[in-house]
């Protein structure tokens, strides 16, 4: 089963994933996240610093996902295994056409387009919403920002954000980003442990 953790910059991610570390240590867990998890993304994060074109950060965007899928997503599901990814496929369609706005007629088709046949699609995806405003205010201030971490491209992307979970409303579960941190945690490890029962009493197709 393959569970996804998405949102904009400075929704708690990070600090939810660490939270559910211990929350689900009993089912032994894969946790992992994109871009990072393979070589590929140390050039994600490179062209990120150095804002190579649009393009070619799509593309490496793209390039990380396929060296996840196929090294660690792929056959850790192949073995039954849970896997919790921080970041994942929804991260590229919520920021991305964003970032290419302009440069091709339908970005968001363009990225779908790459990633059909092969990618994998997630049983559940949390959604963190917050405020940009209160997202902003959790940057760490003696932390260099990242060129999209500014208050007009985050609004747009939690609006993508938001567009593909009214896409796809089986999928997503959206979580109010402003409760409490245990609160959320607690409420997401629940929401995992009951699809993950529900995941095992269904049959193989």
């Amino acid at each position: 089963m393959l569970i996804t953790i998405e949102g904009i910059d400075g929704s708690g991610k990070s600090t939810l994933v660490a939270r559910l570390r211990r929350l689900l240590d009993d089912l032994d867990p894969i946790f992992t996240r994109e871009p990072g998890a393979t070589w590929v993304g140390e050039s994600v994060r490179r062209a990120i610093a150095e804002r190579m074109d649009p393009i070619t950060e799509a593309l490496l965007f793209c390039a990380d996902h396929a060296a996840h899928t196929d090294t660690l997503i792929r056959p850790a599901l192949d073995a039954g295994r849970l896997v919790i990814s921080d970041r994942y496929s929804d991260s590229r369609f919520a920021y991305q056409p964003v970032v290419l706005d302009g440069l091709l007629p339908d970005p968001l088709l363009w990225l779908r387009q790459i990633h059909a046949g092969w990618s994998i699609r997630p049983d559940l995806t949390f959604l963190l919403i917050l405020p940009v405003r209160d997202a902003i205010e959790r940057f760490d201030p003696a932390k260099k920002r990242e060129y999209f971490e500014n208050a007009g491209i985050l609004a747009r992307v939690q609006e993508s954000y938001l567009s593909l979970a009214e896409s796809d409303p089986a999928r997503f579960i959206i979580v109010d980003a402003l409760l409490p941190e245990e609160e959320i945690a607690r409420f997401v490890a629940d929401e995992i442990r009951m699809n993950a029962r529900s995941s095992r009493r269904r049959p193989r197709a």
